[in-house]
């Protein structure tokens, strides 16, 4: 593996746990239902408006740093495979078509009586 691929699948599984914690981290929709029953200001550690804005923002970027890592590799591995058709795999020459005509079945031995099978 190329120091690019090692780099880009580093970076990739680094972005991918970010992205499990952030999300894990975050609160749903409905958790600030209490507050509109007067438990007062919920969350106020970032501001009036709460973690919302910050982790969502957060969240979007590491969404887009994921895919464009995963088309990076992506594009890397298309180019070694590539390069690996570019290297080719032998053909078949002339000569050889003409030692395919051979049979290359192995002559029955002597107590073989494969030959000697009545049939039904």
């Amino acid at each position: 593996m190329s120091t690019v691929e090692t780099v880009l699948l580093s970076l990739l599984v680094i972005d991918a746990i970010a992205l499990i914690a952030l999300v894990l981290i975050q609160q749903g929709k409905g958790a600030d239902v209490g507050a509109a029953f007067g438990s007062g200001s919920s969350n106020t550690v970032f501001g009036s408006s709460g973690g919302a804005t910050a982790m969502t923002r957060i969240t979007t970027w590491l969404a887009i740093g994921f895919f464009v890592i995963s088309f990076a590799l992506a594009y890397t591995a298309k180019e070694r495979s590539d390069q690996a058709d570019r290297l080719g795999i032998p053909q078949v020459s002339a000569g050889m078509e003409e030692a395919e005509d051979l049979s290359l079945d192995p002559a029955p031995a002597a107590g073989d009586s494969s030959e000697e099978i009545p049939e039904i």
